[in-house]
């Protein structure tokens, strides 16, 4: 799976690129070619003072120690053409040297450090959302994700593919906000699905399982008793005889009030669940106020018919409510989901993504096809998308394949 846009291998802790080690070596041959070759009508030698600094950002402490040594050598020595420096001149160079030396040495643990860091972030990001195989039981898969936030690998979108009881489910969202602010609901929600993949027979039932985890979450901390933590002017003796269930804060019900200091206002997502009934050439679909999936077939590009039901963590995405709508597959076809970062990218012009009108001219193949929409969005945009982006190509084997 693609997760985001790749960095020089110098930000992952790895050794600084060629050039970085070479330009204070090419700064002091030329800094003393220079000075020998015009024979002191261009005094150019104390610009070696600036080669320990530059040999700073690639070198460590000792390598770094050894351009200070080096730059006082010549500056000292006759044969580099240079006017003899004084005492103090000296003085001030090692002094720049010294400098070098320290920053070398504080640079080197900070890079240690980040890289420990990075290493910690990205294992606990791949915890939350990790991989994608490329298949899933009967199910090929194919899956791209593009943070908005740079550095990150997970943001406010989400997706998974999980094998159960009731077939296969997969599982493409997009929660409120964006960037590691959003992570927190992300995990919350790729939780709440692995479960319902196990436990619930009805799609439409994991659908509710999701909101309900949303509405807990907007309520806030609980206490072992189950009642809200109490604030302000809600002391423990006030609750006697009260009812939590009458209270519509409580039961997370439209239009609640969202001012109490453990609630989250507006915690909502977008989600479209998929299942892959055993033993059925067929596809079920929930939309949950989720842009809809297209159907790829031959050289044809569908929006698949589905009635979108409300945003999960609104309280309205109940197992009653949801509409499951049934999808028979052919040979060949492939479900993309995707998120909205994709359809609302804007080009120069202002003008959204066509995503429907450009796929049938990319790839076929569902793990190159992901990489090609996300080439094609980068071109179109001029540089990529500012929201998230999340794809994922679903598709039963052809019967060539013999795996059915």
């Amino acid at each position: 799976m693609r997760r985001r846009r790749e960095e020089p291998g110098w930000l992952h802790g790895k050794p600084p690129p060629r050039w970085a080690r070479i330009a204070p070596v090419v700064a002091l041959v030329v800094l003393v070619l220079v000075q020998r070759l015009t024979r002191g009508e261009a005094e150019v030698g104390f610009f070696l003072a600036g080669v320990p600094p530059v040999a700073a950002f690639a070198y460590g402490a000792a390598g770094t120690a050894v351009f200070a040594a080096i730059v006082l050598a010549l500056l000292s020595a006759p044969f580099a053409g240079s006017a003899h420096p004084r005492g103090a001149d000296l003085a001030t160079v090692a002094a720049i040297g010294l400098l070098s030396v320290v920053i070398a040495w504080v640079r080197k643990r900070r890079d240690a450090q980040l890289v420990s860091v990075r290493t910690v972030a990205e294992a606990a990001q791949l915890a939350v959302l990790p991989p994608v195989p490329d298949r899933v039981g009967p199910v090929r898969c194919a899956g791209l994700y593009r943070a908005a936030q740079r550095g990150t690998l997970v943001g406010g979108d989400l997706y998974d593919v999980r094998a159960g009881p009731y077939g296969v489910r997969a599982l493409v969202g997009d929660v409120q906000g964006h960037g590691l602010a959003a992570v927190g609901t992300v995990a919350a929600l790729l939780g709440a699905f692995r479960e319902g993949v196990l436990d619930d027979p009805e799609l439409a039932g994991v659908a509710a399982r999701l909101d309900r985890r949303l509405l807990a979450d907007a309520a806030g901390p609980m206490t072992p008793a189950g009642s809200a933590r109490a604030g302000p002017g809600d002391r423990p003796g006030d609750r006697a005889g009260r009812d939590d269930r009458a209270d519509p804060f409580f039961r997370g019900e439209p239009g609640a009030p969202q001012d109490r200091a453990t609630g989250h206002p507006e915690l909502f997502a977008t989600a479209l669940l998929l299942e892959f009934p055993p033993g059925l050439e067929l596809v079920r679909i929930v939309s949950c106020g989720h842009p809809p999936a297209l159907l790829l077939r031959s050289s044809t590009v569908s929006e698949v018919a589905v009635e979108p039901g409300p945003p999960l963590g609104l309280g309205l995405a109940g197992a009653e409510l949801a509409v499951v709508a049934a999808v028979p597959l052919l040979p060949g076809d492939r479900l993309l989901a995707h998120t909205d970062g994709v359809t609302e990218a804007r080009d120069t012009a202002g003008e959204f993504y066509p995503l429907a009108a450009r796929v049938p001219g990319l790839a076929k193949d569902p793990e190159e096809l992901v990489e090609a929409v996300w080439q094609d969005l980068v071109k179109f945009t001029d540089g990529g998308p500012r929201d998230d982006v999340a794809l994922l190509v679903l598709s039963l084997p052809d019967s060539a394949d013999g795996s059915r």
